[in-house]
């Protein structure tokens, strides 16, 4: 069934038991991975999540049925995402739809897809699922977003920060995310204790700041220079610079790179892919930018976001053994890219 926007909100905090197959889809892929996220919270950090993709459910049909019938082997949650679901998986969808049983809810985040798609078609008719479309919100609405992103945070943020914020980030919501997330750092805000952004706090995080102390170990754990990172590494170690300081502009650039990728796989362009980005590039990284966009895949990337956000929860657990922790995710990061050279 169509839904609208609270429509998808309401029921992806709280997962109604006759609804089994969520499409999240439309231009605005970044709208719709921060849709997928409230389920996500919904289901809570100790739920068993199964990841799948649309090669693995056009090979084996029956499996996504299966896993959504299957219990927990540790009694918590279980929930399904699939990731770059297309026609392929159209038979998948219809053996889950027809199952007896299916206590576990899947979602799918599904791009751009056309509006004669037979999935988006079968989302749409079919009374036990709830399909919703993205659009690329205007300025208007990009700063609104924005607001709502640091609120959720604990960070109030003036109008005019939250505009600067979008035109650096090109209107592109995950862009904006990791800044706004740099920002609720750098002023340690929370729920429980909220700040006030201000523009001498974004001055110095900015994504198009040149000379970021974290520039050259960035470039160097992504673009696979090994013998830079460990010489930067030891530069920060120097100064005394805790891990965590690194991990959000790794983060802001991984998640670039993600959506430039995103680009490039669907139009074949990387040029075009890299102007889309607009000022989320700095100019004179471009080149950087690009070889770094051509040594990591989609999968590889997305993999790199998560060893990333892994090892941020590690650092905030103290000095010690959180920050030997970044430092062995930055290396296994950093060796991929090389091998990719």
């Amino acid at each position: 069934m169509k839904a609208n926007r609270g429509q998808i909100e309401k029921a992806l905090d709280a997962p109604p038991a006759d609804v089994r197959f969520f499409l999240l889809y439309g231009p605005d892929e970044a709208g719709s991975m921060a849709l997928a996220r409230r389920l996500e919270r919904a289901m809570g950090p100790e739920a068993e999540r199964i990841d799948l993709d649309g090669a693995t459910l056009r090979d084996d049909p029956a499996r996504l049925a299966d896993e959504a019938a299957a219990f927990s082997m540790f009694g918590d949650k279980r929930w399904i995402r699939i990731n770059g679901m297309g026609e392929e998986s159209l038979p998948a969808l219809h053996a889950l739809l027809e199952a007896e049983a299916a206590g576990n809810p899947v979602i799918a985040v599904a791009g751009a897809l056309k509006a004669t798609s037979k999935l988006v078609k079968l989302a749409l008719d079919h009374k036990q699922t709830l399909a919703f479309i993205s659009y690329q919100p205007d300025a208007r609405e990009s700063e609104q977003i924005a607001v709502a992103i640091a609120r959720e945070g604990g960070l109030r943020l003036p109008a005019e920060l939250a505009r600067r914020i979008v035109d650096l980030a090109n209107g592109d919501r995950a862009l904006m995310s990791g800044e706004i997330e740099k920002l609720i750092l750098y002023l340690d805000a929370a729920p429980d204790r909220p700040r006030e952004a201000a523009a001498e706090a974004l001055d110095a995080l900015s994504a198009d700041n040149p000379e970021s102390d974290a520039a050259p170990l960035v470039n160097a754990v992504l673009g696979g220079d090994l013998r830079a990172m460990h010489k930067e590494l030891g530069r920060l170690a120097e100064v005394g610079a805790a891990m965590a300081s690194v991990l959000r502009p790794l983060l802001t650039r991984a998640m670039l790179l993600a959506h430039i990728r995103a680009d490039f796989d669907r139009n074949g362009r990387l040029e075009a892919a890299m102007e889309s980005a607009g000022k989320a590039v700095f100019w004179k990284e471009k080149g950087v930018v690009t070889r770094q966009v051509r040594l990591w895949d989609a999968q590889g990337i997305a993999r790199v976001i998560q060893r990333l956000a892994q090892a941020e929860r590690a650092s905030r657990g103290g000095r010690g053994l959180g920050d030997l922790m970044v430092r062995h995710e930055l290396l296994t990061i950093a060796r991929q890219a090389a091998r990719e050279r």
